[in-house]
Protein backbone atom coordinates (compact mmCIF):
# COMPACT_ATOMS: atom_id res chain seq x y z
CA UNK A 1 0.00 0.00 0.00
CA UNK A 2 1.52 3.39 -0.94
CA UNK A 3 2.48 5.65 1.91
CA UNK A 4 0.49 8.88 2.17
CA UNK A 5 2.40 12.04 1.28
CA UNK A 6 2.36 14.83 3.80
CA UNK A 7 1.99 18.32 2.31
CA UNK A 8 4.10 19.69 5.14
CA UNK A 9 3.44 21.48 8.40
CA UNK A 10 2.57 24.80 6.74
CA UNK A 11 -0.63 23.37 5.20
CA UNK A 12 -3.44 23.76 7.71
CA UNK A 13 -6.08 21.62 5.94
CA UNK A 14 -4.24 18.59 4.47
CA UNK A 15 -7.45 16.88 3.32
CA UNK A 16 -8.52 19.85 1.20
CA UNK A 17 -4.93 20.31 -0.04
CA UNK A 18 -4.77 16.70 -1.33
CA UNK A 19 -8.17 16.99 -3.01
CA UNK A 20 -7.09 20.19 -4.78
CA UNK A 21 -3.83 18.56 -5.92
CA UNK A 22 -5.79 15.58 -7.30
CA UNK A 23 -7.90 18.07 -9.29
CA UNK A 24 -4.70 19.31 -10.91
CA UNK A 25 -4.01 22.48 -8.94
CA UNK A 26 -0.41 23.51 -8.32
CA UNK A 27 1.11 22.93 -4.90
CA UNK A 28 1.18 26.67 -4.20
CA UNK A 29 -2.45 27.21 -5.20
CA UNK A 30 -3.64 24.17 -3.24
CA UNK A 31 -1.76 25.36 -0.15
CA UNK A 32 -3.15 28.90 -0.43
CA UNK A 33 -6.73 27.64 -0.71
CA UNK A 34 -6.34 25.03 2.04
CA UNK A 35 -4.84 27.57 4.43
CA UNK A 36 -7.50 30.17 3.65
CA UNK A 37 -10.20 27.58 4.29
CA UNK A 38 -8.62 26.61 7.61
CA UNK A 39 -8.63 30.26 8.69
CA UNK A 40 -12.34 30.67 8.12
CA UNK A 41 -14.64 28.10 6.58
CA UNK A 42 -14.52 26.31 3.26
CA UNK A 43 -17.71 27.95 2.06
CA UNK A 44 -16.44 31.45 2.91
CA UNK A 45 -13.26 31.00 0.85
CA UNK A 46 -15.22 30.62 -2.38
CA UNK A 47 -17.33 33.67 -1.60
CA UNK A 48 -14.48 36.08 -0.82
CA UNK A 49 -13.48 37.05 -4.34
CA UNK A 50 -11.50 40.16 -5.06
CA UNK A 51 -12.49 43.47 -6.47
CA UNK A 52 -10.47 42.85 -9.63
CA UNK A 53 -12.17 42.51 -13.00
CA UNK A 54 -12.12 39.16 -14.78
CA UNK A 55 -8.85 38.33 -16.57
CA UNK A 56 -10.69 38.62 -19.89
CA UNK A 57 -11.03 42.35 -19.22
CA UNK A 58 -7.28 42.81 -18.58
CA UNK A 59 -4.87 43.89 -21.30
CA UNK A 60 -2.13 41.52 -22.45
CA UNK A 61 0.42 43.81 -20.78
CA UNK A 62 -1.46 43.63 -17.45
CA UNK A 63 -1.69 39.85 -17.74
CA UNK A 64 2.06 39.59 -18.45
CA UNK A 65 2.83 41.79 -15.44
CA UNK A 66 0.73 39.55 -13.20
CA UNK A 67 2.34 36.45 -14.73
CA UNK A 68 5.76 37.97 -13.98
CA UNK A 69 4.73 38.51 -10.33
CA UNK A 70 3.84 34.82 -10.15
CA UNK A 71 6.94 33.79 -12.14
CA UNK A 72 4.97 32.03 -14.89
CA UNK A 73 7.45 30.55 -17.35
CA UNK A 74 7.07 31.39 -21.05
CA UNK A 75 4.80 34.36 -20.41
CA UNK A 76 6.51 36.66 -22.92
CA UNK A 77 5.45 34.51 -25.87
CA UNK A 78 1.95 33.61 -24.65
CA UNK A 79 -1.26 34.84 -26.22
CA UNK A 80 -3.92 36.48 -24.08
CA UNK A 81 -5.88 33.22 -23.79
CA UNK A 82 -2.72 31.30 -22.85
CA UNK A 83 -1.84 33.89 -20.19
CA UNK A 84 -5.34 33.68 -18.70
CA UNK A 85 -5.16 29.88 -18.58
CA UNK A 86 -1.68 29.94 -17.00
CA UNK A 87 -2.75 32.45 -14.36
CA UNK A 88 -5.84 30.47 -13.47
CA UNK A 89 -3.80 27.27 -13.10
CA UNK A 90 -1.16 28.92 -10.93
Amino acid sequence: MPQEKSPGPSVKDPELYERLREEGNSKAKAARIANAAAGSSRSEVGQKGGGSPAYEEWTVEELRERAAELDVEGRSSMTKDELIEALRKH
